[in-house]
């Protein structure tokens, strides 16, 4: 199977859905790979330039469509005790450039145990969690700031 368009999640008829892949965070931010589907196929994702794949999103091939999972990780989920306390928690895992998840009154990271003694420091409150990473796409155009150095992207 091939599939050169992404239908973005919630667009697409979810009767036409006739496989998923599940694919963790360094994988779904790709111009050209082949994913195995969970019916054990393959699709070629080939598109014009590098695109962010997102959960629910979908991957038209010519039978239908095949929808895009986000694999669970082993994340931290960050609270704190008052909204000022976030915020600047936020402020520092943004100025280290790390991908976060904002979840209203909490935010998803990777597993990273300097950033977690950091974040204690700060006053935030960590718990470890194995959830989908979906994290924010970014302000620039791409919305991506990940560099990659294998030959399937």
């Amino acid at each position: 199977m091939r599939s050169e368009t992404i239908l973005p999640a919630g667009s697409w008829d979810a009767s036409a859905e006739i496989d998923r892949v599940v694919v963790d965070f360094d994988r779904r931010y790709r111009r050209r790979i082949v994913l195995r589907t969970e019916q054990g196929r393959e699709v070629l994702l080939d598109l014009p330039q590098a695109a962010r794949l997102r959960e629910g999103d979908g991957l038209a091939v010519d039978t239908g469509v095949v929808r895009v999972c986000a694999r669970p990780e082993k994340l931290l989920e960050i609270h704190a005790h008052d909204d000022g306390e976030i915020v600047r928690i936020a402020w520092h895992l943004g100025n280290r450039h790390l991908p976060v998840q904002l979840l209203g009154d909490r935010i998803r990271i990777r597993d990273d145990h300097v950033i977690r003694e950091m974040v204690e420091g700060l006053g935030g409150h960590v718990d470890e969690v194995e959830a989908p990473f979906d994290p924010e796409a970014g302000a620039y155009p791409g919305g991506h700031h990940h560099h990659h150095h294998d030959d399937d992207e």
